[in-house]
């Protein structure tokens, strides 16, 4: 009887126990890890690169700001953030030790290497003390996280007062007729895509099914305020494909 009342979430379409929801994406990361960047790079058209610049642009890093980089995985939004802020530093937090590996492999970490650090961890119990960073980044990492809704307030107790977070993921765009086009390219060409070049077909048919699962735009920023956060907004990037969600600790 107890087992029936285990709480359920969705990974993908397939609703799976909430326990063992991590460990699951905790496996198709470890599988696409080699190919992670070189699979964003195509799936997107490398559009993936400009959205991430978006997000420094409205972010505007400061000189000596500390960053705590949620799902940072191969350290993009780190090394983007760090080339911006000339005596800022980072931390790298990822549930994977292999994304985590493939980040240290990259040049810019030999170069950043004493400004930036890397941990294993989890976003809904991050290892890190209160009011321990000035910024708080997440990319299309948190639609992974069993529960969204814990990620987002721990991401305001480790924010220093004045902190921000900011977050990129994938949307819903406005315009059905565009959704149904961009669903036809996602689920038909995605997992093809996946089988050539990391084969792996069944780890990008999750990851295009988690993006269709992902609330929209107006849900997300709910979530945040709900959280705690103050003056929150979300501007839309590609028509919807994306949007990048801000908010700060007041």
């Amino acid at each position: 009887m107890a087992d029936d009342d285990r709480t359920t979430t969705h990974f993908g379409y397939a609703e799976v126990p909430e326990e063992a929801k991590a460990g699951l994406v905790h496996g198709v990361f470890s599988r696409v890890a080699s190919r992670y960047d070189l699979m964003n790079d195509l799936m997107s058209g490398g559009v993936h690169r400009l959205w991430k610049d978006a997000m420094m642009d409205w972010l505007a890093p400061r000189p000596g700001q500390r960053l705590l980089d949620v799902a940072g995985g191969t350290g993009d939004i780190a090394f983007r953030f760090l080339k911006r802020a000339p005596s800022a530093s980072a931390v790298v937090l990822d549930l994977t030790e292999s994304m985590l590996t493939e980040g240290r492999r990259r040049a810019e970490a030999a170069r950043q290497a004493d400004r930036l650090n890397w941990a294993v961890g989890d976003a809904m119990a991050l290892p890190f003390g209160d009011a321990s960073f000035d910024v708080y980044t997440i990319s299309f990492g948190i639609r992974n996280v069993t529960r969204p809704q814990k990620a987002l307030e721990e991401a305001l107790r480790v924010l220093r007062p004045g902190g921000r977070l900011m977050v990129l993921e994938f949307s819903q765009m406005p315009s059905a007729m565009l959704q149904r086009a961009y669903d036809l390219y996602s689920f038909n060409v995605i997992p093809r895509m996946g089988q050539v070049v990391a084969q792996d077909r069944e780890s990008y048919k999750y990851l295009v099914e988690s993006i269709r699962r992902f609330p929209d735009q107006e849900t997300f920023a709910g979530m945040i305020r709900e959280a705690g956060f103050d003056q929150v907004r979300y501007r839309n990037l590609s028509m919807g494909v994306a949007a990048l969600h801000s908010g700060w600790k007041l």
